[in-house]
């Protein structure tokens, strides 16, 4: 017989945030069809990176949460921002709004 295997997802993809506005924590998920290291990059809108976060994520569905808190600790002003994923050849960025 053959084993069940829960199917990956067929392509990558990058959901919005949710809840967007961030208030202040919010979610971000995405679909790898393979296994990938994956970099995912916060940047505000004069580009500077607020937040990244890198790893080794198997296919499927992931998500990862953010809390408003920059890579080096600090809390981030309200404002828009955007997160970028990087898995492979694939990127995907999308737009988010924070409040606190």
């Amino acid at each position: 017989g053959v084993g069940v295997e829960e199917a990956a997802p067929a392509a990558f993809s990058v959901a919005q945030n949710s809840p967007n506005p961030a208030n202040p924590t919010t979610t971000i998920s995405f679909d790898l069809p393979a296994a990938s290291d994956v970099e995912l990059l916060i940047f505000n809108i004069i580009g500077e990176t607020v937040f990244n976060q890198t790893g080794f994520y198997s296919a499927g569905t992931h998500q990862v949460r953010w809390n408003g808190i920059s890579t080096s600790g600090q809390r981030v002003s309200s404002g828009v921002y955007y997160y970028r994923i990087k898995a492979g050849d694939h990127v995907a960025v999308r737009k988010m709004v924070l409040l606190k």
